[in-house]
């Protein structure tokens, strides 16, 4: 059992693989680690403070031009799985000069004249940014196949297009972590109605959002389908179980620690002298 309570790598543990159904994943499960909900918390605490410092390191090495690496992480989910608590809770306790922020809705007319992955290259993260996808170039071929919104040879074309993509990101410097917040049809249920009870939470809610519930089956066999054509050895998918909001972002942060952990950002080293600066300083 690690310090922090995982068991299990979870970049491991919830890593997509052959053979890999969404069905055989409960979403009350909290694959990895034997903690609790006040335990996680205290290791939430301790992995945001090691996320913070790796991030700043990873800033400054780049600032300093001795760096080219950065992080992406794609959130994927039915609504309320609690993407904007993973925003908040684990992104938004590292310096935020560090990290972009992209929120993909439905395409602009100008968007549209263009591939579906032209806005998407736009707003990847620069050298030493983790950036953060709410939703992403995956709209396309989920919306896109449950909704009908293209053909299927379209469909199909658009899951070439995403790997081929990806590994030229990838082999760019950009670290792809790509998670899917799994929660039950029943959690969400209760979240929305959370929602509607709150008048302070009314402004998250989408009548839409129930429109896709009716289509939730439809919906999961796309997921399936995005994981078994897009989940490549360059961007595996992750699905996180999500019931547990606590477990979902404990999780996420663990496998954004795992990236920048194999990153291992150095402080860079001073091009000046450090002493004779000192010595300036003090008779100034």
């Amino acid at each position: 059992m690690s310090a922090r309570g995982w068991t299990s790598e979870a970049s491991e543990v919830l890593r997509v693989g052959e053979g890999f159904l969404l069905s055989d994943v409960d979403p009350d499960s909290h694959p990895g680690y034997l903690g609790d909900k006040k335990s996680g918390a205290k290791d939430l605490a301790v992995g945001i403070a090691a996320l913070s410092e790796l991030q700043e390191r990873l800033f400054a090495a780049s600032r300093a031009g001795v760096a080219k690496d950065s992080v992406l992480l794609v959130l994927q989910a039915m609504d309320s799985a609690g993407k904007g608590g993973i925003v908040r809770h684990v992104v938004g306790g590292v310096d935020p000069q560090g990290i972009t922020l992209a929120a993909f809705k439905a395409p602009t007319a100008e968007e549209r004249e263009h591939d579906f992955l032209w806005r998407i290259e736009k707003r990847l993260p620069e050298p030493g940014f983790i950036g953060v996808f709410d939703r992403s170039h995956y709209e396309d071929v989920l919306v896109g196949k449950v909704r009908a919104l293209a053909p299927d040879e379209e469909i199909e074309r658009r899951y070439g297009a995403i790997n081929d993509f990806e590994a030229q990101v990838a082999a760019s410097g950009v670290r792809i972590i790509k998670v899917m917040l799994h929660i039950s049809p029943e959690e969400q249920k209760a979240r929305l109605m959370e929602r509607l009870e709150r008048p302070d939470k009314h402004w998250k809610y989408n009548p839409g959002d129930v429109d896709d519930r009716m289509l939730w089956p439809k919906y999961m066999d796309a997921y399936q389908a995005v994981f078994e054509r897009t989940s490549t050895e360059v961007a595996p998918w992750h699905v996180v179980p999500a019931n547990s909001k606590w477990y979902a972002r404990l999780a996420v942060q663990e496998l954004l620690l795992a990236a920048m952990q194999e990153i291992d950002p150095q402080w860079p080293t001073a091009d000046y002298d450090v002493e004779a600066e000192k010595k300036r300083l003090a008779a100034s």
